[in-house]
């Protein structure tokens, strides 16, 4: 059974179908993309996995259960994290706070115990203050723990939200455009870090991207969408040869 079976799975907006009959397997430790033009419902896909929109139709099973109708809030701890487009970091907080709120969905205590500074209280602190720390050890961001992460490279802000993402303890993790507005060196560290998420954790990993030669190079599978519907699914190599994805999106070389 796949980690995440989603079928025929539609969203409208008024009159509007914005996506329609869509269909995607996860397995467990794979690296998949999902590709196509502005505004092809790549994104809206995303929000209704996390549960940020209500799809209209369709199902979507993780571990063997609906989360159809869940709040973001119960789907991420069922094991969805996800990264944003823009950037969605508390900037006034510090690198280490910022990874610390996604420890908070997993580790739970009560007002009073946290109102009344109860023993307990500092236990519990103290082992997220730990864990939050060997995340941040895994993207190189250790040294700057302390710091606002405003101050943050913008390539280190990327890897901030990915981080907080992988705090929540996900089994799959979504990608929004994680390589926008990188440059060539933050790409290729982007690239390690992915690569290291799936081999060293066992988490799969479904990324949104319009840089293709990331997409092609880091993907065991890829999925195009183009207005709404699903054009094409397979491995790198057959969704660059395939006719119709390179007249939707790809286009054609001039050689």
């Amino acid at each position: 059974m796949a980690l995440l079976e989603v079928t025929s799975l539609g969203i409208a907006f008024g009159g509007l179908q914005a996506v329609e009959k869509f269909a995607l397997s996860i397995e467990k430790g794979h690296l998949y993309g999902l590709i196509g033009p502005n505004g092809a419902g790549k994104t809206t896909v995303f929000n209704m996995l996390t549960g940020v929109y209500q799809p209209t139709e369709g199902d979507i099973v993780l571990d063997g259960k609906s989360i159809v109708g869940l709040k973001p809030a119960v789907i991420n701890k069922a094991g969805i994290a996800r990264t944003f487009q823009n950037i969605r970091l508390f900037k006034d907080m510090t690198v280490l706070d910022n990874v610390k709120v996604g420890l908070h969905n997993q580790v739970k205590y009560t007002t009073a115990t946290g109102i009344l500074r109860l023993p307990s209280y500092f236990v519990k602190e103290r082992a997220m203050n730990e864990k939050a720390m060997e995340l941040l050890k895994i993207f190189d961001l250790d040294g700057e723990a302390g710091q606002p992460a405003s101050s943050l490279p913008y390539g280190h802000q990327r890897l901030l939200e990915i981080a907080r993402a992988m705090a929540t303890q996900p089994k799959i993790l979504l990608l929004d455009e994680p390589a926008a507005g990188m440059n060539a060196q933050e790409k290729e560290e982007l690239i390690r870090t992915i690569r290291g998420i799936r081999n060293d954790f066992g988490i799969s990993v479904l990324i949104v991207e319009h840089d293709m030669d990331l997409i092609m190079n880091i993907s065991d599978d890829i999925t195009v969408l183009n207005y709404g519907a699903r054009i094409a699914h397979g491995v790198p190599e057959e969704i660059q040869n395939n006719e119709e994805v390179i007249e939707a999106y790809l286009g054609r070389s001039d050689s």
